[in-house]
């Protein structure tokens, strides 16, 4: 009787998990293929996309890591569906009628590329391609239709549920009976989270008008899955790689307390052995446009190449002499020996699925500190050659004769390196003692990313100077910072990168760096060290200031975006082949695809 009971329980508990900040995706009524944009809308994005596939071969892997791979790929699934259920509280009901539907190759290739029903179409607009709500700020983090006002009228009327409600690891939910309700029974349901989450209980007491439910309260069911596959993980991998093995349990345990310090420190400080890594979690913050402050899931399982890894950690040198360096009165003393590896990509999942070259993990400012980073190289993405063909054809295409040839694939491998390093040296809080992403709240990523941009080309010089790049290295590395700023379309200001590289572009223009001419874009390599250490200088204040106001007004005044500008980018469009990416894994048993 008592296992029927518990059944029983689990029932009702899994029938209350929350499926969207407004009401549960089963009772959504709305057919979501009615008025479904034709093959016909589709196809000039489709034309446009490069398919990419990613091999998996099992070979030099050992029986434990394969068995490991498997988990980890089921893992990442449910991350994966997770990531777009935190996106539009639509995405999941919507992708499983697709699925339904495979006679829908265009909606549903459409779909797994721009991971939900939201499309960025070729003239860089949001739109939905689906019978689904438009896109909103909060995404499905916050309650459905929040504004930033509304939030922020709140917090000064109860400024000591600030904190709570913008944690990193929690959604924010209206404090209705029925949302308090269904909490309390996943606590019920689950013991372990309610031990986990000391006086979470009692918070819901206080609620006041929004609560804010971790997220392994509010996705309850989908943590458990996940932390019993990491935990096969980890015990498929004990024979073969210890340390890594002991990170997938503290992991596990991590996802469920909604706080990383014990997984990231064994992560960022642990020597492993075998042949597998993984990104696993929720770190970053870009699709959060409302605050910038909710971090989005992800799982990435990479296999390591040894020799390049080891070959890249000696190329590195002494960072500390970079930060050193650094054009800002606030230095600090960093760990010159940070964790680099160089791996293949076998599958991603969540926000990191797509191309992404490279990582710098950790983001929290005390870990960092305490333990220092790792960096995550995706040598499979980075150094393809179709990816760089696309990337040659936009730069030649943008500037003058006499730069084609400029830039190289060894060049962006670099950029891209130090970019990342980049992103453990200036300012990590400021004057005050704020965590940047408190202080700066939707400005932050935007500055930390040119930061790391421009700390990666203000290093290039100095290690130019040590010998550590020849001149050909050089010019390489600069004509790949050259290409990261040049974009075909004007970005959004909601979009945190091409925002960034706007204002770069722009102020290399005002010092002479780069120049507008009839026959493209001339590059002026003399100017380059000066135009660099003025932006980062300028940046590094912004965020040692830590003025959400004055980093706005910084913004603004870079951004604009004139006829040159649309001279350059018609440019580009005009010569390209390829402006989106779709990827298949061979992991998935899936085959290459061809356009």
């Amino acid at each position: 009787m008592k296992n029927v009971a518990f059944v029983a329980l689990l029932l009702v508990a899994a029938c209350s998990q929350p499926e969207s900040n407004q009401v549960p995706e089963s009772q959504l009524p709305e057919p979501f293929l009615e008025g479904a944009w034709s093959d016909d809308e589709i196809a000039p994005i489709l034309d446009k996309t490069m398919y990419l596939h990613l091999d998996y071969d099992e070979a030099g892997l050992a029986p434990g890591e394969v068995a490991a791979a498997r988990e980890l790929l089921a893992a990442g699934d449910r991350l994966h569906d997770l990531y777009l259920h935190q996106r539009h509280p639509q995405a999941r009901a919507a992708r499983t009628q697709l699925a339904d539907q495979p006679d829908k190759q265009a909606l549903n290739d459409l779909f797994r590329m721009m991971k939900g029903p939201i499309a960025t179409t070729l003239d860089n607009k949001r739109a939905p391609f689906l019978n689904v709500d438009s896109e909103t700020p909060g995404k499905n983090v916050y309650p459905a239709g929040i504004t930033r006002e509304t939030l922020d009228a709140h917090f000064a009327a109860f400024p000591m549920r600030r904190d709570a409600l913008l944690n990193l690891r929690a959604v924010v939910q209206t404090a209705s009976s029925e949302n308090i309700d269904r909490v309390r029974t996943t606590l019920d349901v689950y013991p372990v989270l309610d031990t986990l989450h000391p006086g979470l209980r009692d918070d819901l007491k206080n609620a006041q008008t929004y609560m804010a439910v971790p997220y392994s309260v509010a996705y309850a069911e989908d943590f458990i899955f996940i932390y019993d596959r990491l935990n096969a993980a980890a015990t498929h991998m004990e024979p073969h790689d210890a340390t890594f093995a002991r990170f997938l349990r503290l992991r596990a345990r991590d996802l469920l307390a909604d706080d990383y310090d014990g997984g990231d420190a064994t992560w960022v400080t642990g020597d492993f052995t075998g042949n597998l890594n993984a990104q696993i979690g929720s770190y970053e913050t870009y699709d959060d446009a409302l605050y910038g402050v909710k971090s989005f899931f992800s799982l990435s399982l990479l296999r390591r190449d040894k020799e390049k890894s080891d070959e890249l950690r000696e190329s590195i040198g002494d960072i500390q002499s970079i930060e050193n360096a650094l054009p800002y009165s606030a230095q600090k003393e960093v760990r010159s020996n940070i964790p680099v590896g160089v791996y293949d990509v076998i599958a991603d999942f969540g926000q990191s699925r797509g191309t992404n070259t490279a990582t710098i993990l950790p983001n929290e400012g005390h870990l960092s500190r305490q333990f220092g980073r790792t960096i995550l190289i995706r040598s499979n993405i980075l150094t393809n050659q179709e990816i760089f063909k696309t990337s040659e054809s936009a730069f030649n295409a943008a500037t003058s004769a006499e730069h084609h040839g400029d830039l190289q694939i060894e060049g962006n491998f670099y950029r891209t390196l130090w970019h990342e390093i980049g992103h453990y040296l200036g300012a990590d809080i400021t004057k005050d003692g704020e965590e940047l992403d408190v202080a700066l709240q939707d400005t932050a990523d935007l500055l930390e990313e040119m930061k790391s941009d421009l700390v990666s080309l203000f290093a290039t010089k100095r290690l130019h100077e040590l010998g550590r790049h020849d001149d050909a290295r050089l010019r390489a590395i600069y004509a790949a910072g050259i290409n990261r700023v040049l974009q075909k379309n004007r970005p959004r200001r909601d979009q945190a990168y091409g925002t960034m590289k706007l204002i770069q572009w722009n102020w290399y223009v005002d010092r002479g760096l780069l120049r507008f001419e009839e026959d493209g874009l001339h590059i002026d390599y003399d100017r380059y060290p000066e135009a660099v250490s003025s932006l980062l200088a300028a940046v590094l204040n912004v965020q040692y200031q830590g003025d959400r106001d004055a980093a706005n007004a910084f913004i603004d005044r870079w951004t604009e975006w004139d006829a040159r500008h649309a001279a350059v980018a018609e440019r580009m469009r005009d010569a390209e082949e390829y402006r989106f990416r779709l990827v298949t894994y061979g992991a998935f048993g899936e085959e290459p695809r061809a356009r």
